[in-house]
């Protein structure tokens, strides 16, 4: 029998409404700033790239004044017809902070040295809300990275779905997209319970690997792509091993350190391209072998070698 678990909002076995909704929203406090730690990184970055605006995310409710987020996005300076297209993105999760710092970091330290190589878009953070109040979902309790999908109602995930296809559009199909995730101790002890308690359903509890892994598509699965990245990842922080079942997270290890997912089906962000080579990182950061900025640098090493191993894919 599943472990009984009683979130403290909502009645066990009913869905949330709108009354329980404003409750969980009643209970997430700001502790960060998205313009102070995000926008004026990006603005810093501006005399090397190009920093473009592509929507805004606006909540507000009764209770709650309106907060507008300019959603920003980084690219490549003269951008090349010809060369492999990249997008990276970071903070689809707020509170993976690693993700979104990692992204910023590879802008700031790696980026220009594959100039002339392949073309970056790099949307450091797609959820800022969230990124303010270490949450998983937005304003709504809706998880972005389910979201990628037609009639979303996530502002997020329509905001990048919108930028996606505005460059596609334009400067033709992405080669790759690497998006950069964490899982937390957090996942186990507030975010699973909660989503049982908003769907209405009986939480069941799993377990945290402690390292790194990836989360290849099912559909379009790229073994190759997936272990270039651990490989690079490996010489940063230790990788997640498999349980006694042969699974990390729930699911089977397919390669050292890879599980698979169906990108698409699920609306996660790694699918919104339709790239060949897809993937999600899954950074550990409160494991006792891993330092914040340890966590950081596996983000970068992940997103050096996801682009080297597209260039020398061409």
């Amino acid at each position: 029998m599943p472990e009984t678990h009683t979130y403290p909002i909502g009645t066990p076995g009913q869905p949330w409404g709108a009354a329980e909704r404003d409750q969980w929203r009643a209970r997430q406090v700001r502790q960060r700033s998205y313009a102070d730690d995000v926008l004026t990184a990006i603005e810093a970055l501006r005399g090397r790239f190009d920093v473009e605006l592509y929507g805004d995310v606006v909540y507000a409710d009764a209770q709650h004044p309106a907060e507008r987020f300019p959603l920003r996005a980084i690219r490549s300076r003269n951008w090349q017809p010809g060369l492999p297209s990249v997008l990276v993105s970071g903070g689809v999760h707020g509170y993976e902070t690693s993700g979104v710092h990692g992204a910023l970091r590879f802008v700031d330290t790696q980026a220009e040295r594959f100039a002339g190589r392949a073309n970056l878009l790099v949307v450091p953070c797609v959820s800022p809300w969230a990124y303010e109040r270490f949450q998983r979902w937005n304003f709504d309790a809706i998880d972005p990275n389910r979201s990628f999908k037609e009639g979303s109602s996530a502002q997020e995930s329509l905001a990048l779905m919108r930028l996606v296809a505005q460059h596609q559009g334009q400067y033709g199909q992405f080669t790759a997209h690497i998006d950069l995730h964490e899982t937390t101790d957090t996942d186990e002890s507030e975010y699973r319970p909660a989503v049982a308690a908003r769907d209405g359903k009986v939480f069941e509890p799993g377990s945290i690997p402690d390292g790194f892994y990836l989360v290849d598509d099912t559909e379009n699965p790229q073994p190759a792509f997936q272990q270039a990245i651990i490989e690079a990842v490996g010489r940063v922080t230790h990788i997640a091993p498999p349980d006694e079942k042969n699974e990390i997270i729930g699911s089977p290890m397919t390669e050292p350190g890879v599980i698979r997912y169906e990108f698409k089906a699920w609306g996660l962000c790694a699918s919104v391209t339709g790239a060949r080579y897809t993937t999600t990182t899954e950074v550990y950061p409160d494991s006792p072998r891993a330092t914040p900025e340890q966590c950081i640098a596996a983000q970068v090493a992940a997103v050096c070698a996801a682009v080297e191993f597209v260039c020398g894919a061409q």
